[in-house]
């Protein structure tokens, strides 16, 4: 989870370090740190708290090197304070790292290294990193251009665990080493300069050429040059990738949070994802796939794999492959799934939902399904993020950079093109045509509909004026509506911080109604006009107990029994949850500003998992 951020040029780094970990804090925000390459050696600047502390530091602003390291931490081992924040030194302050990931057998590696004399200082995993490179540097009796690569190279042999690092070595002044391992790390080009980061938005601004370092292998920079190595040292050639998100993206653009500006987001969101993939008179397209009938016709089920919003976009996916393509369809949480030895085979398709690309419990399950001979697909935001590389086949949600910890356009777009996806099997299967006609008709229709629901926020507003001081919430749904209500659940969560709940409708007698007394809140979604008079009754049965209600449809319903109705325009059952979600968004939203709480960095969240 963590953010770091790498400058190497001519330019002075410690403004530029800070601005990118700004633009990461939503990868984590319990302390921050910069290191620079001073004329004197390797400074050292860190504090507990928020980025923006950096800038009270004694002795920021005379830092005058143009090479150095940066992290913003959410924290794993040791608890938030000054002394476990990054980055850390060796005791002989000859390296200088910044660390994302978890070395799980660093106290195995801290007992060796207090063995052998070193002291340690905070409680956290990281520390050993620089002192075990410092170990191998040392006992290294070479002196040649490679001596502080191969301490590197040899030190992380050592590491088990996930890694993204960034080392400065004071003997080598013009250089910078990163490596990594199950954890994301970018390269970004610039004339005699170069930049490091965990994601591209916080370097967008820079440069939009990348070079992508793959697993195991180490790159050394310097202002002019990335040389990449394997991990027998030998030099790997490597092409940067453009990348075309617009920097601008990754700003706020006059909305006073990025969560409020991504929901705003959502059409070019979902018209970006839609593309050209189809249009109502042609077959569906995916240039990335090759899949034919005989191999659709083959599989025997379908596993959708993923964690949090992702998961909640794969049960949207589920009833589009099951029903529009007649394939058995199973949607498993990835932390779940990798530890449960799954019935997995060469007739098994496994999909795979990562925004970022980089969530490691989505990674490891996706290595374990190749290990079994199935086939992979990942569906990620990000170009040449770990997943896709991972995968047999990638394909591309067009949302954009997204900053906010909750995610808002990435689950729409993700739910968009898992549909897509589903549209595309069965016509090669051949299946029902009239029906496949109709939902495309609907789709591309979609993206004004969203902007008219966009237009309802005055009414979700009034509504959460009058519950953001709640302590529970409740969510009712049935079929594909029930699915929407996990996701509104866990917004509601993520950034208001009150207890809520999700169950199916017909499920409200089997013990959740208990919970219910006189003024509590229950949302309802309500878009399947064969399930509307059930849910419609299940309400009943709260407001019977004093419940306050909030109903979200888009069907003919008296709305006089409820106490706010939200009415979203008519569309495909299939694509629904894109429609209906959008409310539960703004109210997330609205509830949180109600309380006075920071929008985009939730407590104890960060936006991309990417450690266990």
């Amino acid at each position: 989870m963590c953010g770091i951020v790498g400058y190497i040029g001519n330019q002075k780094a410690s403004p530029i370090l800070i601005n990118g970990l700004i633009r990461l804090e939503y990868r984590g925000y319990d302390s921050a740190g910069i290191s620079t390459m001073e004329k004197d050696g390797l400074s050292l600047m860190k504090d507990k708290g928020r980025v923006k502390n950096l800038y009270n530091l004694e002795g920021i602003n005379d830092l005058t090197g143009t090479i150095g390291i940066a992290h913003t931490r959410w924290a794993t081992h040791g608890k938030p304070a000054k002394e476990n924040s990054h980055p850390h030194m060796d005791n002989s302050k000859t390296f200088s790292v910044v660390h994302n990931g978890i070395i799980e057998n660093y106290n195995e590696i801290r007992k060796f290294l207090t063995d052998n004399g070193y002291t340690f200082y905070s409680q956290t995993d990281t520390e050993v990193i620089p002192n075990l490179v410092h170990y191998y540097y040392h006992k290294d009796e070479k002196t040649d251009d490679l001596k502080f690569l191969r301490a590197v190279k040899n030190a992380c042999a050592d590491l088990k665990g996930s890694y993204a690092i960034e080392i400065l070595c004071k003997d080598y002044p013009d250089n910078m080493i990163v490596t990594r391992k199950d954890s994301p790390l970018v390269i970004g080009k610039g004339e005699k300069e170069n930049y490091i980061s965990s994601d591209i938005p916080a370097i967008l601004s820079f440069t939009r050429n990348f070079y992508l370092i793959d697993d195991l292998e180490l790159a050394i920079l310097t202002r002019d040059t990335v040389t990449f190595y394997d991990s027998d040292l030998k030099v790997v050639p490597k092409q940067t990738q453009t990348i075309e998100w617009n920097a601008s993206s990754a700003e706020k653009d006059g909305y006073e949070d990025f969560m409020l500006k991504e929901i705003y987001e959502q059409p070019t969101a979902i018209r970006e994802t839609i593309g050209a993939k189809f249009n109502e008179a042609t077959k569906c397209e995916f240039d990335e796939l090759n899949f034919t009938k005989e191999y659709l016709s083959s599989i025997q089920k379908i596993y959708i794999v993923a964690c949090g919003s992702a998961m909640h976009a794969g049960l949207a996916g589920k009833n589009a492959f099951e029903k529009l393509c007649k394939i058995p369809t199973e949607v498993d949480i990835a932390s779940e799934f990798r530890y449960r030895d799954p019935l997995v085979d060469d007739k098994t398709l496994c999909i795979f939902i990562s925004q970022s690309g980089e969530t490691a419990d989505t990674i490891a399950a996706l290595k374990l399904c190749k290990e079994k001979k199935a086939k992979t697909l990942a569906i990620s935001n990000v170009i040449g993020s770990s997943i896709t590389r991972e995968a047999d086949y990638s394909i591309y949600t067009h949302a954009g950079p997204e900053i906010a910890v909750a995610s808002t356009k990435a689950y729409t777009s993700q739910v968009m093109l898992i549909t897509i996806l589903a549209i595309y099997f069965a016509e090669v299967l051949e299946k029902d045509s009239a029906i496949l006609t109709n939902l495309k008709k609907d789709i591309m229709a979609l993206p004004s509909k969203i902007e008219e629901t966009l237009k309802l926020s005055e009414n979700i507003l009034d509504f959460a004026k009058k519950v953001y001081q709640e302590k529970d919430i409740f969510f009712l749904g049935r079929g594909i509506d029930e699915t929407v209500t996990k996701e509104g659940s866990l917004k509601i969560k993520e950034i208001s911080y009150i207890h809520s709940e999700s169950y199916p409708a017909g499920e409200l007698k089997h013990g959740p109604i208990a919970l219910i007394e006189n003024d509590i809140t229950v949302i309802s979604i309500m878009t399947d006009s064969n399930l509307v008079e059930k849910t419609v009754s299940n309400i009943q049965e709260v407001i019977t107990r004093g419940a306050k209600t909030l109903v979200i449809t888009n069907q003919n319903v008296d709305e006089s029994m409820f106490d706010i109705t939200i009415k979203i325009p008519e569309t495909n059952p299939f694509i629904s949850p894109i429609l209906s979600i959008i409310p539960l968004q703004l109210f997330s939203y609205y509830i949180s500003k109600e309380k006075g709480l920071d929008v985009d960095k939730p407590r104890n969240l960060a936006k991309s998992v990417t450690v266990e």
